[in-house]
Parts: C-alpha cells; structure tokens; sequence
C-alpha cells in the first residue's frame, strides 16, 4: 500500500474552512443567547445560522467525495473510492480517444513547429534555461554510466557489423572510382604512385643488382654482362618513372587509367568481381583488429558524450558547439529541412501512438486499479482539495448571505 501524505496547502485550507465553520456555529450560540436584550443581533444569528448550513452541507459533500462523513457508511459517500476501477477505465478511454488516437496525435502535431522550436534551442544554446540544461545533461550522464557498458557496446558493435556485413561494397566503389576518374581526382593519387616507384627503385638498386646476378648464366657472370644487364635495367625503369611524372598523356599514365577504368566497370557489373570484394569484406569483419576497432569507435564516442553531458557549456564551446549552432539557424531558417523534420516528426508520433497507444491505455487502467483506496483518495485531494475546501468557505459564507437577506425581508414584510 501507498501511503499519499495530505499536502499541507490542503491541510491549511482545511483547517480554515472548519475554523470557519466553528466561528458561525459560535456566533450563532453567542447571537441566540442576548438576542432578546439586543435585538439587532437576529442579523448575527441569521447570518451564522445559515453560514453553518451550508458550511455544513458543503463539508458533507466534499467529505463524501473522498470518505464516509465521520466514519459512518452513508449510501453514496466515499464515491472516488467505491469507484475507483471505473476511474481507472474512464481515465484510460479518455486518454485513448483525446489524445493517443492516430487521427487525433496528427492533428496536434500539424500545429507544432518541432523543427522550429528544436532549431531555436540549438541556435542559442546560452539563451535557454540553465537548469534544463543541467539537468537533461545530468540524467543523460547518469543514464550513459548506468547502461551496462559491456553488453551497450556488444549491441551497438553487432549493429554496426549487421550494417556492414549487408553493405553491397563494390557496385559503390566502382561508382566512387569512375566519378573521381571523370572529374581527374585520381591524377594525385596516379603522382603519388610514380613518385613511390621513384623511391622504392632507388631504394632497392643493388637488390635488383643482386637478383640479375643470380638469375645470369655462367658466362654472363664472367664476362660481367649481368651488371650492365641490371644497370639497363635500373635506367630504363627510372626514365621510365621519370618521364611518366612529367607528361601527363604518358602511355604508362594511360595504361593504368585503363585498368582502373575496367576496374570501375567490373566492380559495378561483374558478379565474380563483386563476390570477391564481398569475400574481402567480410575477411575484415572477422579479423580481431577489426573487432579491436569497433570497440574502440563505442568507447571513444561513449566517452565523448560523457564529457559532453558532463559539462555542456564547453561542449559547446569549440568547433562542436558552433557546428550545433549552424545546424540550428538551418533548423529554424529552412522552410524545406523544417517541413521535412516536422513531418518525420509527426510520422513518428503517429506511428508511436498506432503501436503503442493500447499499451499506455491499458497501463493507465491497471495502474490505478492497483492502487487501494486511500492512494487514490491521497493524489486526487492532493490534486484538488485547494479548491473543494474553497467551495466550503464559499458556501459557508453563500449561506450566511442568503439568511441575511431572508431576516431582513422579513423585516420588509
């Protein structure tokens, strides 16, 4: 059982409208009694009579809303109670038709500018409330350490792998190479590939002296031929390299743009090309250092936003929070991105509402039929007890108007 403490603006209220009550049944018993020496004090009387009928008949019926008046089981008091399953269902239904229906969560949608609203926040993050701030940065902080770390990032890690592992690699790739060899973004990358050659070759000149004297016969050995052979070599390669860095139409150029040109097509149209890349693919997923890799991306992003959460102003305060910031002036000044993101937005309301609106009715209605009487009669005279016992102040004093005016016309007439 729930035991709901009786707010203390209620109880004060409370406490005035029967201190009320008391002082009118005094006046009245003062009034009475020296009526007959002081005759004007009829006024008194009549008022503090009538003031203690309808205080009385107005404590009756706000007591009878939550309890038997003085303990006794009078038919049709302790009315919120007795009924307290059919306010649970009541409650529910009008929840369910107001406000979780498709139609009706559209509709409210329609009119809220999410996008606007979100933009104007992101736009002037300084300008909102602090403590908002602080707080959505704090329950994001402890929501983030009290999710189990470990089995957060296997979730997320195995998401990643699934949108990978389906990524069909090559019919992009291609597109990627044969854009980038259109444009002739890839002359860098052909530059940088002569000047390695260029490198490797000096690097590696008495290696490719040595493997021609191995590979030489006897006779080429004795005459000396397998040194001028590998020197012809090595010249004829760099020329080669050399001439290749400095003329851009250099037949070498243009051979490796045709294979990478094939290559481009093979990737988009050839099964086996595309089959090998996916074999390629999936390699890498399986490798460990793959696997190292991925933990790592959860790590360093949960540790980012943990910084982030931790501390919101400077978050805010580099490169990050100025990129937040443009993405929030084109939030708010965008007709076309707002529209978009306000539809999304609606879209996922209502959809929301479809799946699970009949879960959060019924949730409603099984709450409060788990809750025992005095829960229930505790949250609603907490919510509107104020405002019942301003009704037994109102008839009270109502009351002793109304008898106030029926003494004096009797006077009249």
């Amino acid at each position: 059982m729930i035991k709901v403490p009786v707010h203390s603006g209620v109880r004060q209220m409370r406490i005035i409208a029967t201190g009320l009550l008391v002082v009118m049944a005094i006046a009245y018993v003062s009034a009475r009694r020296f009526e007959d020496p002081h005759p004007a004090l009829g006024f008194v009387r009549a008022f503090a009579e009538a003031a203690m009928v309808g205080g009385l008949a107005d404590w009756f019926a706000v007591t009878a809303l939550f309890r038997h008046p003085l303990g006794l089981p009078i038919p049709h008091t302790a009315i919120i109670p007795r009924n307290k399953d059919r306010i649970g269902d009541t409650l529910a239904v009008f929840l369910r038709d107001n406000f979780l229906t498709p139609a009706v969560v559209a509709r409210r949608m329609g009119r809220l500018d999410v996008a606007g609203a979100a933009g104007r926040v992101l736009a002037a993050p300084a300008a909102g409330d602090g403590r908002l701030r602080r707080g959505a940065s704090r329950l994001l902080a402890d929501s983030l350490e009290a999710l189990d770390d470990e089995r957060l990032g296997g979730m997320l890690k195995g998401v990643l792998v699934q949108r990978i592992g389906q990524l069909n690699a090559a019919p992009l790739m291609g597109q990627l190479l044969a854009a980038a060899m259109k444009d002739g973004r890839h002359q860098p990358v052909l530059d940088a590939l002569i000047r390695w050659g260029a490198r490797t070759l000096e690097a590696n000149r008495e290696l490719i002296r040595q493997i021609v004297h191995e590979r030489s016969g006897k006779i080429m050995r004795f005459t000396g031929l397998d040194e001028t052979l590998a020197n012809k070599i090595i010249d004829g390669l760099d020329r080669l390299l050399q001439e290749a860095a400095d003329d851009p139409e250099h037949r070498l150029r243009s051979k490796v743009e045709e294979g990478l040109a094939t290559l481009a097509d093979d990737l988009q149209t050839d099964p086996k090309m595309q089959a090998r890349v996916d074999r390629i693919r999936d390699e890498m997923i399986a490798n460990p250092a793959m696997q190292r890799w991925l933990d790592g991306i959860w790590q360093a992003a949960r540790e980012a936003m943990l910084r982030a959460a931790r501390d919101p102003q400077a978050a805010l305060a580099g490169r990050m929070g100025e990129v937040v910031r443009q993405l929030g002036e084109t939030l708010r000044d965008d007709p076309a991105l707002k529209h978009v993101v306000n539809r999304f937005a609606r879209r996922v309301a209502v959809g929301t509402a479809a799946r699970y609106g009949d879960s959060i009715v019924l949730l409603v209605s099984e709450t409060v039929r788990s809750w025992d009487a005095r829960t229930i009669t505790g949250r609603l005279e907490n919510a509107v007890g104020r405002d019942l016992q301003y009704i037994r102040i109102n008839g009270t004093l109502v009351g002793g108007l109304v008898g106030l005016t029926l003494h004096s016309l009797s006077y009249l007439f």
